[in-house]
């Protein structure tokens, strides 16, 4: 065990996930950067137990060989979640205190609309959790505020300058754009240099422009109905999925429809994720296109002006955040898409770094969100695409119970008791449901990655059920399939699927394989990526028809595509279990998130701002005002149950532990 790692003391049964994590006293995150060989100089601290690692690291260490680099997905998730965060923890904890591997989890920040919603915080679970627990669910370092109020300063911008173009002569717009100074002399501002050479204008004076140019750069002329960009905040408030805003008197009539998204689904998020420097990071929020003007040319940021206000906003969110896990493993946790309305996986520039600070031999784990169709598939596609990496191994989790469900199962639902089936032996649903994951094998050894398949076993599961799974995954093709405690037993119970990953990535030999090029027709790439689902064929609405000819009219086809479906199935209809195959995918609307660099098509009815449900999580959470730290209130859960904290992300249940049966022990 390294010098930070710590021997944990389990009891069974499993205490509440807050219970456990303030049991354990986190070690001073300077103690973490000193076993990765970080000096104070590389970091700047937040607190005793979180810091900020700075980019400036890469400046010292790039040249450096990288370690082990391994995805875990999942299959098709039941609404309660498969445990995939627990054993990306797990499996880190096994790697670095049992196996000693220099190791790093690179996890996403999470939002607090699941986090006071229905599915609670993001830490892991169990035994196999990120600590501080509260800390890491809540504001953490700030970085989704920063995202909240970038995200919202460009939106006041694109409104604000519909407001003052529709007022204005194209002298006086001109004129107030580039102010005279006290010696009556006018110039242009560092960023409008832009904007000049987008319009192929390369004079540097204002006077020199002519009474065209000045009215061309002066004038964005944006359709009020082409406008795409909405504002955002990290909590799920339904009604913000419709507004109506500029109401007021003194907007003079400029009334408008728009929407608020949730926070992380802000193309400001996706761009943190996929950003490669602070120089890169500026470029990126500089092209992001907010609508048109009535010519149908692209608005960017930059024509208005903001995108370097956007990266002052954005300077210090771009530094990853170093906590721990509960063995005293060190995690790097940055930004936070979400995986269905997004492309829902961390940040380029913490795997990065943590490649280069495990060194060969060493492991970077980082999570892909919901099932593999839909975070490794746009792990490979989009985010590799941009890295320039290339994982050795992925890790598909899996559970007997969402096999079931895929098999023919009961329903499963958030809050209501799982049927019998569940919780009884039923060798008849595993087996057929074993389709699913024989398609997630599938699709996943594609890209020419060794697949490990980590069962995620739960007191209910039988013998028979567990190596059902077991023999599922090898006959599929899978490297290796384990059983994993992880849960109940922290790294120590992982440390079989350590000893495969390992494994598997020393066997590596493949180059990775994307699932279609980019230099193909943005339909061409959806129906590739509907084919891996399963899908016969597309079909498209006539919005839709309409923006893919208009992003192929302004040049935008040579983007990855970043589909926003439903998790709960390979197909559109969230009711079709197993491997359904042989549908048509509707393809209700296309967007542009162009400064993060993807094309996202939107798959039936997915919502970008999600609800609260009738009992919330934050029900359970209050404060203890005589030692300040985050706790539950026992005595408001149905049943008089010990519902715990639910700042946190648990696999065997969302909603009232008293329902489902916990994990092995």
């Amino acid at each position: 065990m390294g010098k930070t790692t710590r021997k944990l003391e389990v009891v069974s049964p499993v205490p509440a996930d807050i219970d456990i994590a303030n049991s354990v006293q986190p070690l001073h995150i300077s103690e973490i950067a000193q076993e990765l060989n970080l000096s104070s100089q590389h970091y700047d601290l937040y607190g005793k137990y979180k810091a900020k690692v700075l980019l400036s690291v890469l400046d010292e260490i790039g040249g450096s060989e990288d370690g082990y680099y391994v995805v875990v997905g999942g299959i098709t998730p039941t609404p309660l979640g498969e445990g995939k965060s627990t054993t990306t923890v797990g499996l880190c904890q096994a790697l670095g205190a049992f196996l000693d591997k220099k190791v790093v989890t690179c996890v996403r920040q999470p939002s607090q609309g699941p986090t006071f919603g229905i599915k609670g915080g993001a830490a892991g679970g169990g035994y196999s959790q990120v600590i501080p627990m509260d800390e890491f669910n809540l504001h953490l370092t700030g970085d989704i505020h920063a995202i909240t109020a970038a995200n919202n300063l460009l939106a006041a911008a694109i409104d604000t300058r519909i407001f003052h173009e529709s007022t204005q002569s194209d002298k006086a717009l001109f004129n107030r754009l580039c102010p005279p100074n006290k010696e009556g002399k006018r110039k242009f501002c560092d960023i409008m240099f832009r904007r000049l050479k987008k319009l192929g204008i390369d004079k540097t004076a204002p006077e020199d422009l002519t009474p065209e140019e000045s009215s061309k750069f002066a004038r964005l002329d944006i359709d009020p109905a082409s406008v795409t960009w909405r504002r955002v905040m990290d909590v799920n408030d339904r009604f913000l999925r419709k507004i109506t805003i500029g109401q007021g008197p003194e907007e003079k009539g400029m009334v408008r429809e728009t929407a608020f998204d949730i926070s992380v689904a802000s193309e400001i998020m996706a761009v943190l994720a996929l950003t490669t420097s602070l120089a890169d990071m500026r470029e990126r929020l500089g092209k992001m296109v907010v609508g048109n003007s009535k010519a149908g040319d692209p608005v960017t940021a930059d024509d208005l002006g903001v995108g370097g206000a956007l990266t002052v906003l954005m300077k210090d969110a771009i530094n990853p955040t170093l906590m721990q896990t509960l063995e005293g493993t060190p995690v790097l946790v940055h930004a936070g898409p979400f995986a269905n309305i997004a492309h829902g996986n961390s940040s380029i520039v913490a795997d990065k770094i943590a490649l280069k600070l495990v060194g060969p031999g060493g492991f970077v784990v980082t999570e892909a969100g919901f099932g593999s169709d839909i975070g490794t598939e746009k792990f490979m596609n989009i985010k590799c695409r941009y890295s320039g990496l290339k994982p050795q191994c992925a890790v598909i989790v899996a559970t007997v119970r969402a096999l079931k469900m895929h098999g023919g199962g009961p329903q499963v639902t958030a809050g209501r008791p799982l049927d019998k089936a569940y919780v009884t032996e039923n060798l008849g649903l595993v087996e057929a449901g074993c389709v699913n994951l024989a398609r997630h094998i599938s699709n996943t050894k594609a890209y020419g990655v060794n697949v490990v398949v980590a069962v995620n076993a739960f007191s209910t599961d039988t013998e028979a059920e567990l190596n059902a799974v077991k023999n599922a995954a090898l006959a599929a093709g899978a490297f290796d399939s384990v059983i994993c405690t992880h849960h109940a037993h922290g790294g120590k119970g992982a440390v079989d699927l350590g000893i495969a990953v390992q494994k598997a990535c020393e066997n590596a030999t493949q180059s990775l394989k994307f699932l279609y090029p980019l230099d193909i027709g943005i339909k061409d790439k959806i129906e590739a990526i509907a084919k891996s689902y399963g899908a016969d064929g597309v079909e498209y609405t006539e919005e839709a028809e309409k923006q893919i000819e208009m992003y192929t009219k302004q040049g935008f086809t040579n983007l990855p595509i970043c589909m926003a479906k439903t998790q709960y199935s390979f197909s559109h209809d969230a009711g079709k279990k197993g491997a359904p195959s042989g549908f048509i995918l509707p393809i209700r609307d296309v967007r542009a998130s162009i400064g993060a660099g993807f094309i996202y098509p939107l798959v039936g009815t997915m919502s970008t701002m999600p609800g609260l449900p009738t009992r919330p999580c934050f029900y359970e959470i209050d404060i203890d005002t005589s030692t300040g730290k985050c706790s539950a209130v026992n005595d408001t859960a149905p049943n008089h149950l010990c519902v715990s904290y639910c700042c946190r992300r648990i696999s065997v249940n969302e909603h009232l532990q008293f329902y489902f049966p916990t994990l092995i022990e």
